[in-house]
């Protein structure tokens, strides 16, 4: 028996206990008439929402399907790539669609188990967030294992294949099994492209014109149920946080494993150094499973306390992991590559020490975010600099994070003497870092359900003390919320540089002959560079944009409903919510559209003029910049949020003071920032690689250079 079995049956194990922890959630009291009432608003506006994207969606697979069809039979692809391009996109859609589904429907039962304790509301929402972990790393487990399996049965008779000459018969079974599912991943990509984009101009749009109307110039608090744009808020934190955050690592962990698994093969690892990944992913899975028991906390806790809950179950995954992955390299591979074991360790460490360094820049536990909630008391100015600086400064760490983290995998597995060996160890290490993915996604989804949860006890005037409890859980999940993108940001680096490197390989499968020439001095590369490292701007350019005009429609009409429903502001007639949700929902599906124009089309434009060499260029510019960019918008918009709340729980003045105003403000320019642009960056630089890849043969035949 193959160690791959592994694969498929941690698949199954995955979405049981998903199973599981959803059937729990849904067992919970929904609470009161009013709460069930605000809860079912929820998750009819997201329903809404993901409805009408996915048509949108289907539009524009259906177009690229035909077009990887003609490619196909023209021969610059395999068949097998549009149906799995269609497989791609359609598990990491699902995943997110499940995941949303439990969050919507359990954000009034963790407000209703709040009113008990705070360790109740804890673990309703974690088990709500962990549904989207578990769901993401099954359904991805799911659709690599059912093409390796097909692919390996139809490339196991010669006649299939086109192996060169001289070449052993494992070695082009291999060769053809990993060329083949490398081009899977542009499905699960493009899909992530618009679930977090759309997700992300919907959810701000929505909480930036609520902050704006609501608490800037009405004075209300947040979550207050006369603010119209209240319930599309609330929809925007699952459609982006949840479906869309989803979609994002379901992207990095399949990206991740079939990268590793074709270096492998350039490596010449045969079956076997292709098996590692996917065993490895199936040994997180259970690591994750246990490090799901360890979440627990006490009444009262503070935010190193529930902090501390959470990192205990992730630590404890990764530490299973470690020890297991030593006998997994040592017997899958044999003693002479236990250096690979190593590169393993390299990309857990970098994964938990990101998320370290991304907490120290945005909790308010942590000096940088009092700091810059002390500069709200000189204005909307002050704050909004110390906000951009802080971001600028977080960049450092995990810059250096992950370039220790590539230097190591590389050398300790064997790139000094063998420079595809080193590149397979680093692919390791970005499976190495996504192992704890079921857990580490948990903790991330977790941040939504609770900040629905603190609305739903405003809304629905619940006491004090849950109140209390729903903003300790809503400020944990902001944090929580920021580490997870910074996990998401580094494990987006790190495959990315595996993308990168799949690509190169697989170009010179299609072309034996091709030599690269990517010298800095080659004017096509350097470019190449120039046009990758001003592509995020460009990106980022347009999502803010999106933010902007959408949120402006939104001002327009939270305004326009204060003003011409009686009775609003005294809280004797209730806000038209839905007009809200579908204004925001509209506008997402129309502000998406040039984003992902852009990563789609640039690298097939790049490619088709500077040729091979340019698109290298290209992506190494994009990831470089893509990267810093990242970090820096998701660590300052945390630590926007982060320093607003800190003001609001009391210090600094308190909620209506002028350096609370300020903060706010602050904290809605941080809003597009962590959670529209710095996120879908992540996918761009994933994706060009992914377009890039499925393209190359055309590129090689076609290019004006």
């Amino acid at each position: 028996m193959e160690a791959t079995i592994f694969a498929p049956i941690g698949a199954v194990v995955a979405l049981l206990f998903a199973w599981y922890l959803a059937a729990k959630v849904l067992k919970a009291d929904e609470g009161s008439d009013k709460m069930k009432k605000i809860s079912l608003a929820v998750r009819r506006g997201a329903n809404a929402y993901l409805k009408r994207q996915y048509t949108g969606v289907a539009i524009f697979f259906g177009v690229m399907f035909i077009v990887l069809l003609i490619m196909a039979f023209t021969g610059f692809l395999t068949i097998f790539v549009p149906f799995a391009f269609l497989t791609g996109g359609f598990f990491s859609g699902l995943s997110g669609f499940i995941g949303m589904k439990i969050a919507t429907n359990a954000n009034d039962r963790t407000a209703n188990a709040a009113q008990h304790s705070l360790n109740s509301g804890l673990h309703v929402a974690f088990s709500a967030g962990a549904v989207m972990g578990f769901v993401v790393v099954g359904l991805g487990l799911v659709d690599i294992s059912f093409w390796y399996y097909f692919l390996k049965f139809w490339y196991s008779d010669p006649a299939h294949l086109a192996a060169a000459a001289g070449q052993a018969l494992e070695d082009a079974q291999v060769q053809a099994i990993t060329t083949a599912m490398l081009t899977f991943g542009m499905g699960a990509s493009s899909m992530a492209l618009f679930a977090r984009v759309g997700g992300g101009i919907f959810t701000k749009a929505a909480d930036v014109g609520a902050d704006l109307v609501g608490k800037v110039e009405a004075g209300i608090p947040e979550d207050d149920p006369r603010n119209p744009a209240v319930i599309a808020d609330n929809v925007g934190d699952n459609v982006g946080d949840v479906a869309g955050m989803g979609a994002d690592l379901y992207e990095s962990y399949v990206g991740s494993i079939i990268s590793t698994a074709a270096l492998a093969s350039a490596a010449g690892l045969g079956f076997s150094g292709v098996s590692i990944p996917m065993v490895m992913a199936a040994v997180g899975i259970i690591a994750s499973i246990v490090g799901t028991f360890f979440v627990r906390t006490k009444e009262g806790a503070t935010q190193k306390n529930l902090l501390t809950a959470l990192r205990r179950g992730t630590w404890i995954s990764a530490l299973l992991i470690a020890i297991v992955s030593y006998p997994l390299i040592r017997f899958g591979l044999g003693a002479d590559k236990t250096g690979l074991y190593f590169a393993i360790l390299s990309g857990l460490l970098a994964g938990i020490l990101i998320g370290i360094s991304t907490e120290y820049f945005t909790s308010d536990t942590y000096r940088p975010t009092r700091d810059l909630a002390a500069d709200s008391s000189g204005g909307p100015a002050t704050v909004i600099i110390g906000g951009l600086a802080l971001g600028m400064k977080s960049t450092v760490f995990p810059v250096v994070i992950v370039g220790v983290s590539v230097l190591a995998s590389y050398f300790v597995s064997g790139g000094a003497a063998d420079f595809n060996h080193g590149l397979y160890g680093i692919g390791l290490s970005a499976v190495g870092m996504l192992s704890t993915l079921g857990i580490t996604l948990a903790t991330d989804a977790y941040g939504p359900v609770a900040d629905n949860a603190g609305g739903i006890a405003e809304m629905s005037e619940l006491g004090e003390e849950v109140r209390e409890r729903t903003d300790a859980l809503d400020s944990l999940g902001n944090t929580t919320a920021a580490t997870g993108k910074g996990f998401a940001i580094g494990s987006a680096a790190l495959t990315a540089l595996a993308l990168i490197a799949s690509y190169m390989d697989s170009v010179k499968v299609r072309d034996p002959s091709f030599q690269f020439d990517l010298g800095i001095t080659n004017p096509i590369v350097l470019v190449g560079l120039f046009i990758g490292g001003v592509l995020p701007f460009l990106f980022s350019a347009f999502t803010m944009n999106a933010v902007g005009r959408a949120a402006q429609s939104i001002v327009n009409e939270v305004r326009r409903q204060f003003h011409e429903i009686t009775g609003l502001m005294e809280g004797k007639a209730e806000p038209d919510y839905e007009t809200c949700v579908d204004i925001c929902t509209r506008s997402a599906q129309k502000e998406m559209v040039a984003p992902a124009l852009v990563g789609i089309a640039t690298p097939i434009i790049v490619g088709l003029i500077l040729g091979v060499n340019g698109v290298v260029g290209m992506l190494a510019g994009a990831t470089v910049t893509g990267f810093v960019m990242a970090v820096m918008m998701a660590n300052a918009g945390g630590a926007w949020d982060n320093a607003k709340k800190y003001i609001e729980s009391g210090k600094l003045g308190g909620k209506g003071s002028s350096a609370h105003k300020a903060a706010v403000v602050g904290d809605t320019v941080g809003d597009p920032f962590k959670d529209t642009s710095g996120p879908s960056l992540n996918i761009l630089i994933k994706l060009t690689s992914m377009v890039s890849i499925v393209f190359a043969g055309l590129i090689l035949s076609h290019s004006i250079f």
